[in-house]
């Protein structure tokens, strides 16, 4: 919802929203947009979905017109949208007066849900919907790779995902797989090994197929809340940091790629595991979270880990900021994280829908050395 207003206040012609992510609403950001801000990142998925068979009308919560991908089986029920999976069990929705898809089913949380891993991945709100790729195979895959490799100079992020304590919360529901964890042991890590099975298997056919045109590959799994992290790091030690360094360096052996993690809220504690897992860079540095200072995350772990994020608070700044008040929190927190490498500039998470459009030029231009 923001992107057309963005567009409209640049003085930049409409074009079609695309919403790649269905789930977050996110848009496809287009080229004059990327060129405007001075954008050298951008991720592998919008290489693909180029037909404009690709792509089906929707309307966005603000009445605004836009495209979703056709895959995307998103229907409409008295006050709600739906999002269904191919068996038909409705997997998301997204009440009239929300602006997100959030999900509803969770296959393995009663007995009479997928028995396999495998088979559940088919049933979450995450793992059903495919994003741009959307559903190709391996060569489409690779031919896609390519051809944005060769007309693009921008560092391209290869979004694998990899998510292990988050699939168990998609597949079991939070509450469940967390007290799965603290009770059950042997059955968590009985899930996390047919779930590796898959990603390591997946893994090995994502980089076969686009290894030589990414620069990034990018995991996920958000580990953290407000207040700090979702778990102890001594269960971080035990469930997943062994796996996730098997995952994260086995992508480096099988291609010339850094490995990001995508992990929401407080991690400070768990931050030294997962450097030594194998990371490469953090995203999104959430510094409204509890041990999420910028200034003493650069000194502690500074040497060690690439910050790609944290530039600018999204939660309060800038969604309720002026113009002003966002240049100058951007430039001090630019001031922190930028000295000696190691920071890449990016706000902390999405954009959201209600963010002005003169915060979010105010953000970029502050970061490209331009006044508010």
């Amino acid at each position: 919802m923001a992107y057309p207003k963005l567009r409209r206040y640049l003085g930049l012609p409409p074009k079609p929203i695309r919403v790649y992510d269905v789930v977050q609403q996110l848009a496809i950001v287009d080229e004059d947009v990327l060129d405007r801000f001075g954008v050298d990142t951008i991720e592998l998925g919008r290489g693909f979905a180029q037909s404009e068979a690709d792509w089906v009308p929707w309307t966005l919560p603000d009445g605004t017109d836009c495209l979703v991908p056709a895959w995307t089986r998103i229907e409409r029920e008295e006050r709600r949208w739906m999002i269904r999976a191919d068996s038909g069990t409705i997997l998301a929705h997204m009440p009239d007066g929300a602006l997100y898809f959030e999900q509803t089913y969770f296959p393995m949380a009663s007995d009479d849900g997928p028995r396999t891993v495998r088979e559940a991945l088919d049933q979450t709100m995450w793992t059903a919907i495919a994003s741009p790729p959307g559903p190709v195979d391996t060569k489409a895959l690779h031919d896609g790779a390519k051809q944005l490799r060769a007309k693009t100079d921008k560092a391209i992020i290869g979004l694998f995902g990899g998510n292990l304590f988050e699939i168990g919360q998609f597949c079991h529901r939070n509450d469940l797989f967390m007290m799965m964890l603290a009770a059950e042991p042997a059955k968590a890590h009985e899930f996390l090994d047919e779930l590796m099975a898959i990603h390591l298997e997946r893994l090995e056919r994502f980089l076969a197929a686009v290894g030589r045109y990414i620069d990034i590959i990018l995991f996920g799994d958000d580990l953290g809340m407000q207040t700090g992290p979702m778990m102890s790091p001594r269960m971080y030690c035990e469930f997943f940091k062994p796996r996730h360094k098997l995952l994260w360096n086995r992508a480096k052996e099988l291609a010339d790629v850094k490995v990001m993690l995508h992990c929401c809220g407080g991690v400070r504690e768990l931050l030294s595991h997962i450097i030594e897992a194998g990371a490469d860079a953090i995203n999104p540095v959430q510094i409204t979270c509890r041990g999420m200072d910028a200034r003493e995350l650069k000194a502690e772990f500074g040497k060690d880990i690439t910050f790609w994020g944290g530039g600018c608070d999204t939660r309060d700044i800038l969604s309720n900021a002026t113009p002003e008040q966002v240049a100058e929190h951007v430039k001090r927190q630019v001031e922190i994280l930028h000295p000696g490498g190691g920071f890449v500039f990016q706000q902390v998470h999405n954009i959201l829908a209600n963010v002005p459009p003169e915060n979010i030029v105010a953000m970029f231009d502050a970061v490209n050395g331009q006044e508010a």
